[in-house]
């Protein structure tokens, strides 16, 4: 029977299911990253190079604590498109409850931590004096808004799971032009408000936050959404909560060490001064847009396969991963051919110093020719994840990170006496890291019953076995 909610994924056409399932969440992406680039535009021509750097230095902070919460919030929409996918309610609202706790009072925590802590934090980070208490002050308001950012991840999770992607879309298109009209208000004192600079953009981000959030939960109550976070029936915390952190907290781990990684490759940036420092930060924002459609189709992948396992439609995975690779890295050549060709034509939009516009430019020529590499990696770790085999792709990501990128961009960096040693390890790992996860996908382990070996003396089964006959769970 087909709940009167939501969207099946497993059946019909898996190209135009990926398309019409994916655009509504690229557009979002699209949309957050075009606020991103408004408020870098605003930050680095009105208040200058200095500004720009503090956003550079909190963000990488920033991005750790939310990176935990977003890798939870993978495991709820793993274990909300399984069930889904099964058509095992009780099972979905169990998980919906449960998800709620979790990542309720995780952002709750964060937000305490961070505030205690952020001095202790930028400092490890060799923050350069000159722009360290302006770092401090804006990111102990930025993380004010960690509890309501973590609950509008919660939210569009589940939505996403159950297949409907478009209603994020709706709320997070209004949080963000509310965002937008308001950072130049707060942070230039129009209209009579009291003239915030850098710290209005975190205030516009805490209150536009604030009311989306309010916004979306009661738009899903009134409309009986069953997937509506509400206040949690306690008795469903037991196996279902061990069940979303033993397939989260992997998650949450792999996006932490993300994170974590880009904190101390900023560390590194930052030794070499704040015009490396300012360059680094332009230069990630033309990464956003790289990024934007594989991470977009990871996630979508994520749902197509957990629907259709849930369902028991192994058979339908294969395609799955090629339709994945043909969109998400079509797409992706396309932007790595503008970024390679006119990267002083890109990065003029947000710096004008020369100086800056220089070692900007070296990054794109390096690490945007391997945006390709990652590209694919969100494919194959999209099935990986779908799985629920979080744990395979948190090992993957240690690799690439901890054994590749960090390692390699301090010494190669120390032993050139350039920032541009860093550059050259970041494209490094983005090949590692498509090696392994490939590796992985390929060798068909991620279609093991998690917490189950197979019987004494069986072989080992080759991918196109395990996508037919394969079994998993999570």
């Amino acid at each position: 029977m087909q709940p009167g909610f939501g969207r099946d994924l497993t059946t019909g056409s898996i190209p135009r299911l990926m398309v019409t399932f994916s655009l509504p969440m690229l557009l979002g992406s699209f949309l957050q990253t075009a606020y991103s680039f408004v408020n870098a535009i605003w930050v680095g021509q009105y208040l200058g190079t200095a500004a720009l750097a503090t956003v550079t230095v909190s963000f990488p902070i920033v991005f750790v604590l939310f990176a935990i919460g977003m890798g939870l919030t993978l495991a709820t929409n793993i274990l909300v498109s399984q069930s889904f996918g099964a058509r095992r309610m009780d099972e979905l609202k169990r998980t919906v409850d449960s998800s709620t706790v979790l990542i309720g009072s995780l952002g709750i925590l964060f937000t305490v931590l961070g505030e205690l802590f952020a001095p202790t934090m930028l400092r490890a980070m060799d923050t350069p004096p000159d722009i360290l208490d302006a770092s401090v002050a804006y990111l102990r308001i930025f993380l004010l808004s960690m509890p309501l950012g973590f609950g509008l991840f919660l939210t569009r999770s589940l939505l996403q799971g159950v297949g409907d992607s478009k209603t994020p879309l709706y709320f997070q298109s209004g949080s963000l032009l509310l965002t937008a009209a308001l950072d130049p208000v707060l942070m230039l004192g129009w209209l009579g408000f009291p003239k915030l600079g850098l710290n209005g953009t975190a205030w516009a981000t805490v209150i536009s936050q604030l009311l989306s959030l309010t916004a979306l939960i009661t738009y899903l109550h009134a409309k009986k959404v069953p997937v509506a976070p509400s206040w949690p029936r306690f008795s469903h915390l037991g196996p279902i909560t061990r069940k979303t952190l033993r397939i989260g907290l992997p998650s949450a781990v792999q996006q932490s060490l993300v994170s974590i990684g880009m904190v101390f490759v900023t560390g590194i940036v930052n030794g070499f001064g704040e015009t490396a420092t300012a360059a680094f930060g332009a230069a990630s924002r033309i990464d956003q847009i790289a990024f934007l459609p594989a991470m977009t189709f990871g996630m979508a992948i994520s749902t197509l396969a957990g629907q259709n396992l849930g369902a028991g439609r192994q058979d339908r995975i294969r395609e799955i991963f090629l339709w994945g690779c043909v969109f998400s890295g079509g797409i992706t050549l396309v932007i790595t051919a503008v970024a390679v060709s006119v990267p002083r034509a890109l990065l003029s939009i947000f710096v004008t110093d020369a100086a800056v516009l220089e070692p900007g430019v070296a990054y794109l020529h390096t690490v945007g020719a391997c945006y390709l590499f990652f590209a694919l990696v969100f494919v194959s770790n999209g099935i990986i994840n779908g799985a629920g085999h979080t744990l395979a792709t948190t090992l993957l990501a240690l690799i690439s990170l901890w054994v590749i990128r960090v390692p390699v961009a301090y010494w190669l960096s120390r032993r050139m006496g350039s920032v541009q040693g860093v550059w050259y390890a970041i494209a490094l790992s983005f090949a590692v890291s498509l090696a392994a996860s490939m590796a992985y996908y390929f060798s068909g382990r991620w279609k093991r019953p998690l917490g189950q070996k197979p019987p004494p003396g069986t072989p080992p089964s080759t991918p196109d076995e395990t996508l037919t006959h394969g079994t998993t769970g999570a």
